[in-house]
Parts: structure tokens; sequence; C-alpha cells
């Protein structure tokens, strides 16, 4: 398994562009939402928790964040909380608009995401390996943080192996 950096940086290197990540930023989170929410039914309720094919499949994902760094994992795990909670209040729906919703969010994200790689003038990560879909939303994670001043040498490291940005 790679690192922590060398996983950020492999994925920072097809988005050099400031414009690609700023529609990451709106485009990743929309499309976890959206597989959270598609996958929120059937649930059942355990307890204050309700228990979804979301559940396990975001489980597996954070667990994965963990391995490469205990802090980042806790914290892509507050995130990915919020948007499960979400998803879960938004599986309750009648069945139409739930699916409805789902789906737009689903294209809606994807249509961001084209949208910055038309910028960047590269094809997504995720082509060349599929592990880059695992690593988008921890690459969107860890860009608040570096905006908000934290992890500095991460951002450094990353830097440092994928070039400098553009735009």
């Amino acid at each position: 398994m790679k690192s922590l950096t060398g996983q950020l940086a492999q994925y920072a290197g097809y988005h050099r562009d400031r414009r690609n990540i700023a529609t990451h930023l709106v485009g990743i989170p929309l499309i976890v939402w959206s597989i959270a929410v598609l996958l929120s039914r059937p649930s059942v309720t355990i307890g204050l928790a309700a228990v979804s094919p979301s559940s396990a499949v975001f489980a597996l994902l954070i667990t994965y964040y963990i391995l490469l760094d205990a802090v980042l994992g806790l914290y892509m795990a507050g995130l990915i909380a919020i948007l499960l909670f979400l998803a879960s209040w938004t599986g309750n729906l009648p069945t139409a608009a739930w699916l409805a919703t789902g789906i737009a969010a689903f294209v809606i994200g994807w249509a961001f995401q084209f949208l910055g790689h038309y910028y960047e003038g590269r094809k997504p990560a995720f082509v060349d390996d599929i592990v880059g879909l695992a690593i988008g939303p921890l690459f969107v994670g860890v860009e608040l943080l570096f905006l908000l001043g934290y992890r500095k040498q991460l951002s450094e490291q990353i830097d440092a192996i994928a070039g400098p940005m553009r735009g």
C-alpha cells in the first residue's frame, strides 16, 4: 500500500489547476453524498444509528483512510458521518424523491468533475488508477485543511512531488 503522501501526490498530479481543484471541492462531496443517498436503502435502525449498505461501504473507506493516517482518517470519518446523516434523512423521502435526488446529485457532481478536468486538460486520476475513486474524497478533505493552514508540511511534500499549481 502506498503511503498517504504517495497516494495524495499521485492524485494531485492530475489536479494542478486551481479551477479544477475548486470544481472538485463541489463535485466530490456531491458524488459522495449521492452514493450515500442511493445506498441508504434498505436501512435498519439500531439504537440511534441507521445501518444501510451505505454504512458498510463508508466504514471500509474510513478504515482505509485510518490505515493511511489515523488523524486524517478520524477527520474524514467526521466529514463522512455528516454526509451519511444527511443521506439517511434523504433516504426517508418517498421513493421517487429519494431516487431523483440521489441521481441528480450524482450527475451534477460528475458534471463539476468533468468541467474541472476540462480546465486541467487532463483525464481524471481514476482512469489510470481505480484507487483514485477512494482518494478523491480524502484529497478534498485535505485540501480544505490546507486552505485553513493545517498540515503545511504534507502540502509541501505533495507539491514537491506533483509539481507547481497553475491558475
